[in-house]
C-alpha cells in the first residue's frame, strides 16, 4: 500500500508541473477555450430550438393506438452497436498478435529497475488507464450532448451515465487484452483463443444476417436482434449501452446494475492477471517501445517508415524463388504488404473502406440520404489514393541504395515498384464500386470510370512527389524550385481539370459525366507526368531522397 501511495504522489507532482507549464504560457489554453466555446454555442442553440418546439405530447401519441416499429431508430441503435461490436472483436483479435502496455519508456527505465513489487506497479497503472478513457468520454459527451441538445435535455444524471458507459467500455478492453496475452505466455493457448474470437465474429454476423433475411426487407430486420433490449446483457457492448440508455428510460438502478457488472468483471480480470502475469516486464517492453515510437512519428521526431501501422508485423512468409531483376521489387513489396495487413492484396484497411462505401450505397437506395453522399465518398477515395501516391515516393524502394544496382531497365524497375499498388487499388475499387452501383441504382458508367480514376490519381500523386525529388539536388534547389514545380503541375494540370469537371456537373447535373471529365483530364496529366518521371528516374544516384 505504501508503494501505491508513492506512485500516486509521483503522478501528482507530474500534474502540478504540467499546470505550472500551462501557467507560464496561457496561450496553450486558447484552442481548448475555442472548443468549449463552440460546444457551448451549439448546445445553447439546440436548447433554444427545443424550447421553441416544445415537448412532445405523449397523450396524443398514445391516442393514436399501438405505435409501429420505428425501423429508423432501430437501425440507428443497431448500427452503433455493430460498430462497437466490430471494435471489440478487432481489439480482441489484436491481443492475439501483440501485447498491450500501460507504461511509458520513463516507467520502464525508472520504475522497472526500482525495488517495487511488479504486482503493485501493474495494479496501479492498470487502474490509472481509466483516466484517458474518462477524458475521451467527457469530450464525446460534450460533443454529442451539444449536437443532440434539440432532442433531449442533458441533465447531470444523464451526463454522468453517458460518461461512465463510454469510459468503461474502452477502459475494460485493455485489461482483457493484457489477460489474453498473459494466458498465451503462460500456457500457449493462443490458437484456441484466436479460434474463439473468430467464432464470436461469425456468430455476431449471423445475428444480423439471419433476421435480415427473415424480414420482408433486409434493412428492416438486420438489426432487430442486436438493437433489442435483451442484447444489453451482452458483455461490455451491451452493458455500456444499458448504462447509457439511462437517457431514455431514466432507471438509475438498472444502469447502476450494469456498472456493477463492469466492477465484478474488472475484479475478476485483475485477480487473473496478478495470478498468471508473473514477471511480465519482458512481455511489455516491446509493446511499450512500439507505442513510444508511434508517438514520436506522430510528433515528427522520427521519420515514418514502411513498417508504420503494420497489423501483422511478425508474419513469417515462405515464398518460392521468384526470380531476379526488376521482379524482386514486386515481391519485396508483396512481403511488406503481407505484414502491413492480413492479406497482401485485400486486407482489413481495404475491407473497412469498401464496406463503408457499400453501406452508404445501400442506405442511399432506401432514401436515408442523397446519392451525393456516395458520390462524395467516391471522390474522397480518389483523393485518398492521390495522397497515397504522394507518400509512396517518400518510402519504399526509392529510399534504398540497391535500387540503381538491379540489372534491369528503368521502366521495368519503375513498373515493378508500383505494380502491387496498382493491383491493390484495382481490387479495392472493384469491391467498392460494383456493389455500390447496383445497390444505389446509379449509372453503370461509374464502374470503369472509378477503376481508371483511382489508378490515375495514384500515379499523379506518385509522379508529383517523385519528379522534384529525383530531378533536383539537395539544398536550395529543392527549397526554392520544388514549390514552383509542384505549383505549376497543379496550376496548369490538376486545377483546370477540377474546374472543368465542376462546370460539367453544373450544366448536366449528372455525376457520371463529371467523373468522366475529371478522369479524362487527369489521364492526360498522368501521361505527361509519367513520361517525365521515367526520364528523370535515370538520374537517380546514391543520395538521400
Amino acid at each position: 500500500m505504501h508503494e501505491i501511495r508513492l506512485l500516486f504522489r509521483k503522478d501528482f507532482f507530474i500534474l502540478i508541473n504540467n499546470i505550472k507549464l500551462i501557467l507560464r504560457n496561457p496561450l496553450r489554453l486558447l484552442p481548448y477555450g475555442a472548443l468549449i466555446g463552440y460546444f457551448t454555442f451549439i448546445y445553447w442553440q439546440g436548447s433554444k430550438r427545443r424550447q421553441e418546439a416544445g415537448l412532445r405530447d405523449v397523450q396524443d401519441l398514445r391516442s393514436e393506438g399501438m405505435p409501429e416499429t420505428d425501423f429508423a431508430m432501430q437501425n440507428v441503435i443497431g448500427g452503433i452497436t455493430l460498430l462497437a461490436l466490430g471494435f471489440l472483436v478487432f481489439q480482441l483479435y489484436r491481443a492475439t498478435k501483440n501485447n498491450v502496455s500501460f507504461f511509458k519508456m520513463a516507467d520502464v527505465n525508472l520504475l522497472f529497475t526500482a525495488p517495487v513489487k511488479p504486482e503493485n506497479l501493474l495494479l496501479y497503472y492498470m487502474a490509472r488507464s481509466i483516466l484517458p478513457s474518462l477524458g475521451g468520454s467527457i469530450l464525446f459527451m460534450v460533443y454529442s450532448g451539444s449536437q443532440m441538445a434539440s432532442q433531449f435535455e442533458l441533465t447531470i444524471g444523464i451526463a454522468l451515465f453517458l460518461i461512465i458507459g463510454f469510459a468503461l467500455f474502452f477502459f475494460m478492453i485493455f485489461p482483457i487484452r493484457f489477460l489474453i496475452y498473459t494466458l498465451h505466455t503462460k500456457y500457449g493457448v493462443m490458437e484456441y483463443i484466436r479460434g474463439g474470437i473468430i467464432g464470436l465474429g461469425v456468430g455476431l454476423a449471423l445475428m444480423i444476417m439471419i433476421p435480415g433475411f427473415m424480414a420482408e426487407k433486409f434493412w428492416q430486420g438486420m438489426f432487430s436482434w442486436v438493437s433489442s433490449p435483451w442484447f444489453d446483457l451482452f458483455p461490455f457492448v451491451g452493458w455500456s449501452r444499458g448504462i447509457m440508455s439511462y437517457a431514455a428510460h431514466g432507471n438509475a438502478l438498472l444502469s447502476a446494475a450494469f456498472v456493477g457488472l463492469y466492477g465484478l468483471t474488472y475484479f475478476a480480470v485483475v485477480k487473473l492477471v496478478i495470478q498468471y502475469a508473473g514477471y511480465y516486464y519482458e512481455d511489455v517492453l516491446e509493446a511499450t517501445k512500439s507505442n513510444e515510437d508511434k508517438l514520436d512519428k506522430v510528433r515528427g521526431k522520427q521519420e515514418v517508415d514502411e513498417g508504420t501501422y503494420s497489423l501483422n508485423a511478425k508474419k513469417q512468409l515462405a515464398l518460392p524463388d521468384f526470380g531476379a531483376g526488376a521482379k524482386a521489387f514486386y515481391w519485396r513489396n508483396y512481403v511488406h504488404s503481407s505484414r502491413q495487413d492480413f492479406h497482401p492484396l485485400f486486407g482489413i484497411y481495404s475491407l473497412s473502406m469498401a464496406g463503408i462505401g457499400i453501406v452508404m450505397a445501400g442506405l442511399s437506395n432506401f432514401d436515408w440520404f442523397s446519392h451525393k453522399v456516395l458520390y462524395f465518398y467516391l471522390l474522397f477515395m480518389l483523393f485518398l489514393y492521390f495522397m497515397a501516391g504522394l507518400g509512396r515516393a517518400n518510402i519504399g524502394d526509392l529510399k534504398k541504395p540497391f535500387f540503381i544496382l538491379v540489372p534491369a531497365s528503368w521502366s521495368a524497375k519503375f513498373w515493378n515498384m508500383i505494380k502491387l499498388d496498382i493491383v491493390q487499388a484495382l481490387i479495392f475499387a472493384t469491391v467498392l464500386i460494383v456493389p455500390s452501383v447496383f445497390l444505389a441504382h446509379v449509372s453503370l458508367g461509374l464502374i470503369p470510370l472509378f477503376l481508371v480514376g483511382i489508378v490515375v490519381f495514384y500515379l499523379i500523386g506518385f509522379a508529383v512527389n517523385l519528379i522534384p525529388q529525383v530531378a533536383l539536388d539537395e539544398g536550395w534547389d529543392r527549397k526554392l524550385i520544388k514549390p514552383f514545380m509542384i505549383g505549376g503541375i497543379f496550376l496548369f494540370g490538376i486545377i483546370p481539370t477540377v474546374i472543368l469537371s465542376v462546370l460539367i456537373f453544373i450544366i448536366t447535373k449528372q455525376f457520371v459525366w463529371t467523373l468522366f471529365t475529371c478522369v479524362a483530364g487527369m489521364t492526360l496529366v498522368a501521361a505527361i507526368l509519367l513520361h517525365v518521371s521515367l526520364d528523370v528516374l535515370k538520374r537517380l544516384e546514391f543520395k538521400e531522397m
